[in-house]
């Protein structure tokens, strides 16, 4: 037999062919160690419910790529039955990883749990001898960018509100004034915005839409803030406190292919083909996407807001078919991880102001939401409070022969007023009840108030129990030329315990074109208005205005009636002394522009503007005057208003500016000398006084006679 050295002399080993050993025992240059991630935060749940937990962690994990099926794709090690709160994962390619790490790292499983995701290759990479420096260097932290003070308008010493103008392709800011041309705050800046101009719900921001997203603005001189990345946004909405913001744009999101691309894109893979974003307003970022509701695709009018948020800022809610998926944030996690059903809701609204219910002791007050079902087979339409986030039904009413439900919250959450539009039961005949919910007595109870006819329109008076409606008598003659609305001013009664509550007519104004109406921000004032295609017009009401007979009593007062043909828009501004009206070339080419008139319908200003678009107010934050504050001002009331008409008397002529401040000069001047000499005169000894008697003669009549 020959040996092993004979036969290697023998054999040429390079002419074996090992190809089918190599085939069956390679190993892919794809299951490096470059695909794997460990992940760190998990929750730690007995080995029982490892599956489960494995199947959570597998649906999280995939939102950044495809990870490997079975015991290859996750491994979750175990402990004393116990898992031990991190896992290791293994993608199909190592692209995959390192997109894991890039867009999940650091986000929320739950409520409790954030994950933090590695790649395993980077523990050579950092932990190897000399990868990381013996010494810490503090990184390098940017300056922080200043855009001055943001609420900067308010400490205008004049009181001026601020107002956008949007006309023909620019956008400016304006100072409003009483008598005269509003001042340009910055001029009018071509190109500001594509589609439209808008401020947040407390005036801190400006936002202009562009085909790339939304910009934001801010500080004393309108500077850039941020950027809001949203291909094609069409429609944006605020949180109450100005928190997050809402966009929808009619294309969904697509992520783009290259890396250069990809660094400054703020939506992950979980993103695609999304069209509604909630963002943080002071960070930039998104914080939850969202599909839109095959219901609402390609819909040609969209309804909106889709998202609509408690008074905090606290929760928010989006309504879909048979439920409601309320999130609380800022994690935006679904509220106990599960929808509240309703079959068959049509539509809810969130209470404006915290609930103060009986017996509760919520500081601040409860969150109440209100929704409604319609009439089935087997079941009456139903009007339903809500209590979140117990969602405790906390009150139901049944109501019969319903054709529409409108819900309308009374600014500070004391009553709901339900509009429930009814018909017979042949279904030719139309009319309307009023449901009103007291919330905050005792087992909310409800009162009734049944029209004969149909409410078109409904408004409470701000911080008050007093209301507008606009009524038609629907009797099968609906010639829009013929006038037959009515406008009924309504006061809720003073309540008599054991009694219901009832409501008594103020006044009421027959036969008019009227529409809609428009309370002061802050009451006593309305406005009523005809808003057609080729007609308008506006009345001007005192609510409260003196009985001439009783003093004592008040009552409604019509003080102007105004012409404003093409009008198309209207709008207080926040501090209830101006009303804007105005005629948009979005609608027509009919007199466009803008009027100013005074609270009691003044007309102050009158600018015919060509291809006029849009008349933006400034809002205001909520006082920080306590009660006792606001009482004093009112009895100064004369002394600052002195004080502000005489600013508006220089702003109004140069001349007359000119004399105030000389006048002003030389009354500091007297001040001065003034307080030198009593300064002087007190250091003096005193000297005692001398009285001079002077005796003058004055003839106060003189008469001549002739004597005979």
């Amino acid at each position: 037999m020959p040996s092993l050295k004979e036969l290697e002399s023998q054999i040429n080993l390079d002419d074996i062919d090992f190809s089918d050993l190599e085939a069956k025992y390679a190993v892919s240059a794809d299951l490096g160690s470059e695909n794997y991630v460990v992940v760190d935060g998990a929750p730690k749940a007995p080995a029982s419910k490892a599956p489960l937990l494995e199947k959570v962690l597998r649906k999280f994990l995939s939102k950044a790529g495809e990870v490997l099926e079975g015991e290859a794709g996750i491994y979750l090690p175990v402990e004393d039955n116990m898992t031990k709160g991190f896992l290791f994962a293994q993608y199909k390619t190592a692209e995959m990883a390192s997109a894991a790490v890039s867009q999940l790292n650091g986000k929320p499983l739950d409520a409790k749990h954030r994950l933090y995701v590695n790649k395993i290759s980077d523990i050579e990479k950092y932990c190897s001898e000399g990868s990381v420096p013996l010494s810490f260097v503090e990184p390098e932290i940017p300056p922080m960018e200043s855009h001055g003070y943001l609420k900067s308008w308010l400490m205008d010493e004049s009181g001026r509100d601020q107002v956008a103008l949007h006309f023909s392709e620019s956008v400016g800011v304006y100072w409003s004034n009483k008598k005269n041309e509003p001042k340009a705050v910055f001029e009018p800046r071509k190109g500001f915005t594509s589609k439209y101009a808008k401020f947040s719900p407390k005036g801190t921001y400006m936002f202009s839409i562009h085909p790339q997203g939304i910009q934001s603005w801010g500080g004393e001189n309108f500077e850039r803030i941020n950027k809001f990345v949203h291909p094609q946004v069409r429609l944006i909405d605020f949180s109450p406190n100005e928190k997050y913001m809402v966009t929808l744009a009619p294309t969904p999101i697509e992520r783009p292919t290259t890396a250069e691309e990809l660094k400054d894109f703020p939506f992950g893979p979980e993103s695609e083909g999304h069209k509604l974003v909630i963002w943080d307003l002071l960070t930039g970022e998104p914080v939850r996407t969202f599909a839109l509701p095959p219901h609402l695709e390609g819909l040609k009018e969209m309804p909106w807001p889709l998202v609509k948020w408690s008074f905090d800022d606290k929760y928010c809610c989006r309504q879909g078919p048979d439920a409601l998926a309320i999130y609380e944030t800022p994690s935006f996690q679904l509220l106990e991880k599960k929808l509240v059903k309703i079959e068959g809701i049509v539509d809810f609204e969130w209470a404006p102001a915290g609930v103060k219910l009986s017996g509760s002791r919520v500081e601040g007050g409860e969150h109440v939401l209100s929704y409604w079902t319609p009439e089935t087979t087997n079941q009456t339409a139903r009007v339903a409070l809500m209590q979140i986030p117990s969602r405790k039904v906390i009150r139901t009413i049944n109501v019969f022969q319903v054709s529409d439900v409108k819900m309308h919250w009374q600014d500070q959450a004391d009553m709901l007023c339900v509009k429930v539009d009814r018909h017979t039961k042949s279904g030719k005949t139309f009319f309307s009840n009023l449901e009103f919910f007291r919330t905050t007595e005792r087992d909310v109870p409800v009162e009734k108030l049944e029209l004969k006819e149909v409410c078109i329109n409904f408004a409470w008076e701000p911080k008050s129990e007093k209301f507008i409606i606009i009524s038609r008598l629907d009797d099968g003659n609906n010639n829009p030329a013929i006038p037959r609305n009515n406008i009924s001013f309504y006061v809720r009664e003073a309540p008599t315990k054991g009694k219901a509550v009832k409501f008594k007519v103020l006044s009421n104004v027959e036969n008019k074109h009227t529409n809609t109406i428009y309370w002061s921000p802050f009451g006593r004032y309305a406005v009523t208005a005809t808003i057609a295609k080729s007609s308008g017009e506006l009345d001007f009401y005192d609510t409260q205005f003196e009985n001439e007979k009783n003093p004592k009593l008040s009552e409604v007062k019509l003080l102007k009636n105004e012409k404003f043909g093409g009008m198309t828009n209207i709008s207080w501004d926040p501090s209830g002394r101006f009303l804007a009206a105005w005629s948009t070339s979005w609608v027509h080419s009919i007199e466009n522009g803008y009027k100013l008139y005074d609270f009691t319908g003044n007309l102050l200003l009158d600018e015919t503007v060509e291809q006029f678009k849009d008349l933006i107010w400034r809002p205001r934050p909520a006082t920080l005057l306590t009660s006792a504050d606001i009482k004093s001002v009112k009895k100064r009331i004369r002394e600052y208003s002195a004080q502000f008409d005489e600013i508006d008397a220089m702003e109004a002529d140069a001349a007359t500016r000119d004399a105030i401040l000389l006048r002003h000069k030389l009354l500091e001047e007297w001040k001065e000398y003034r307080s030198k000499y009593a300064t002087h005169e007190s250091k003096e000894q005193d000297v005692e006084a001398e009285i001079v008697e002077e005796i003058k003669e004055e003839i106060i009549e003189e008469k001549e006679e002739i004597v005979e």
